[in-house]
């Protein structure tokens, strides 16, 4: 009997042990995956703010190209009238 408990006790000091080092790679693991975490969020905070850069020079592309269609059809019939 004292064999059989001494056997036990030692697959449950190597079960301890296992999980000892489970536990330690559990929390490298939460490290990891919190700092995964702050990039995703850093990556989505920088990408918002090239949306926001991109559709700020579309307006101001979409203006430009109004004023040279404006001033283009002016020059137009100018030259119409002119005949030049």
């Amino acid at each position: 009997m004292a064999e059989s408990d001494s056997l036990v006790l030692e697959i449950l000091k190597r079960l301890q042990n296992e999980f000892s080092l489970m536990r330690e790679d559990m929390r490298g693991l939460r490290a990891e995956m919190t700092a995964v975490k702050h990039h995703i969020a850093a990556f989505m905070a920088h990408e918002v703010t090239q949306d926001g850069e991109i559709a700020s020079i579309k307006a101001r592309l979409e203006r430009i190209e109004q004023r040279l269609n404006r001033r283009g059809s002016g020059v137009l019939r100018v030259s119409a009238e002119t005949g030049n």
